[in-house]
């Protein structure tokens, strides 16, 4: 599915510039689930960010299912990302004006005004299937840290991506809610038959996918 061949990518830093990803190449087959570690500040959350295309590489060429991600324009870049990728971040980024329902269908509102019956009915299946039914008209100031992650999730999978990438999201619970959130994300993997691409610092949680992958100085192993 997803295909990276010689990706490099510098950030501006003063009169120069750091390299981030330095000729990096890997794949991702079709519902893998991929953990990517490695120490702070090495580009794993640059890395997701190319292959959500929120960054554009310097170099290389990325293909995503047999598409050339370099040929697209920002239009189509957008659309590719709304209907192909759902995104899981560590601070969940839930909306506190609206409840959890509503924000699990906040995607299905981009491109068309008004949410259809059978997006509605698979946000309710998300949220029974993740265990979270009786959240669906709270807000997120009323949920813990695993219930408001858990919602992100179901935002995530509104739209019934080919991808998930998960940056650090367990980051900010604590050890039994980190397993939950973990497991839960390898249940969707298997049973929604979507590819699972995780960045995580703790080995712990990289561990629990089906393959690890480290980045560092630039490149993976």
């Amino acid at each position: 599915m997803i295909q990276l061949k010689q990706i490099f990518l510098a950030y501006p830093d003063g009169e120069s510039r750091t390299e981030v990803l330095r000729g990096l190449s890997f794949d991702v087959r079709q519902g893998e689930a991929v953990a990517i570690s490695g120490p702070s500040g090495s580009g794993k959350s640059t890395l997701l960010s190319v292959i959500g295309t929120l960054l554009r590489p310097d170099s290389g060429e990325y293909i995503f299912d047999g598409m050339a991600m370099n040929t697209l324009n920002d239009v189509a870049r957008t659309q590719f990302r709304n209907s192909c990728i759902g995104f899981v971040f560590q601070d969940h980024r839930l909306l506190p004006q609206f409840t959890a329902k509503e924000n699990i269908l906040l995607p299905t509102l981009s491109g068309q005004r008004q949410t259809t019956c059978e997006q509605e009915e698979h946000a309710e299946y998300l949220l029974q299937s993740t265990g979270i039914a009786n959240l669906a008209h709270k807000y997120p100031e009323r949920m813990s840290g695993g219930e408001r992650q858990r919602v992100a999730i179901c935002r995530a999978l509104v739209m019934r991506p080919k991808l998930i990438l998960a940056d650090e999201p367990t980051g900010l619970l604590d050890a039994v809610n980190a397993d939950r959130i973990t497991d839960l994300l390898l249940a969707i993997n298997d049973s929604e038959n979507c590819t699972l691409l995780m960045v995580t610092h703790s080995e712990r949680v990289a561990q629990k996918a089906g393959k690890v992958y480290r980045l560092q100085n630039g490149g993976i192993s």
